[in-house]
């Protein structure tokens, strides 16, 4: 078992705040915790490890209160953007590191974890050989090795291209699944946090915006900047507006304007810059919109879209 809980959790800098946090996390919930720079959401994480102390409020791990707890007393692993390895160690001596510095046995448990994060016969070669999804793999087998329940992850797929960034992010996944983990990860990506999580908390200026299962937030967003952010719809004049509800119709006299036009298999994209000159969304059948540069008209379903709070 490995429930997180945050009961009133804050913390203070001379240029930032984080406001008092309550938040439950399930065992083996993978959770990720969503939002710009400067949200809090990194702050939340270093108070959950124990490498930060909060100014006011309480940090449960499994019913135990360890707010005051070092960071080697709570029984997490942590895995950072940059992995961190040491580069005098071949790939088996870094994940074995802290079993060592335990006095634990090291061996089977290293080959099991490099099998686990898809670097079997890896052992032996030398950390500078590593390209970086590799890297990182190895700080996730270290960081897994004395088998914490909970494993924090602060922004691990930001330095790494796009395609070792999907790759590992269905490693973390599956191996999240494989061990029965509770994970708990920092980004700003909002693909990343979208296919990662079953549990999505949307961070904001210090403070929680919104909070659920990311299917939820993504369909039915309540606040105006969790719809921009997840990018789940158009936002018109506090409105929700999905972008199959736009109708765009070719014009010459029309204020709008069709910026681009994408085919895209069974429908059409569009993106529309009305009088005002914001910018939207349509998707409809394929031949539904006029070519880029054309003058339109433009209106929307407001039986499909939703008024939103600030």
């Amino acid at each position: 078992m490995a429930r997180i809980d945050l009961q009133g959790v804050a913390r203070t800098y001379d240029d930032f705040a984080l406001q008092p946090t309550t938040l439950s996390l399930p065992d083996r919930s993978f959770t990720v915790l969503l939002g710009p720079s400067g949200s809090g959401k990194s702050t939340l994480l270093r108070l959950v490890a124990g490498l930060e102390r909060p100014d006011a409020g309480r940090i449960l791990l499994n019913g135990r209160d360890v707010t005051e707890a070092p960071a080697e007393a709570r029984g997490v692993g942590l895995v950072f953007q940059e992995g961190a390895l040491f580069p005098h160690l071949d790939v088996a001596a870094n994940v074995a590191f802290g079993l060592r510095v335990r006095g634990e046995p090291a061996r089977e448990r290293v080959e099991e974890l490099l099998r686990l994060v898809g670097l079997e016969g890896f052992g032996k070669r030398r950390v500078a050989r590593l390209s970086g999804g590799e890297r990182q793999r190895v700080a996730l087998a270290r960081a897994l090795a004395p088998r914490p329940a909970v494993v924090l992850y602060d922004e691990p797929l930001a330095s790494l291209d796009r395609a070792l960034r999907e790759d590992l992010r269905e490693a973390l996944r599956r191996i999240h699944d494989e061990a029965g983990l509770t994970s708990v990860l920092v980004t700003h990506d909002r693909d990343e946090a979208l296919a990662l999580a079953d549990r999505l908390v949307l961070m904001r200026e210090g403070a929680v915006v919104e909070e659920g299962e990311p299917r939820a937030l993504f369909r039915g967003p309540r606040t105006a900047f969790t719809a921009r952010f997840l990018g789940a719809a158009n936002v018109v004049d506090g409105w929700l507006v999905p972008p199959d509800a736009v109708r765009v119709e070719a014009d010459p006299q029309g204020d709008a304007r069709v910026v681009a036009r994408r085919f895209a298999g069974f429908h059409e994209e569009a993106r529309v810059r009305l009088a005002s000159g914001q910018e939207i969304d349509a998707r409809g059948p394929v031949g539904s919109f006029p070519a880029p540069g054309s003058p339109c008209r433009v209106a929307w379903d407001l039986a499909r879209a939703k008024r939103l709070s600030a």
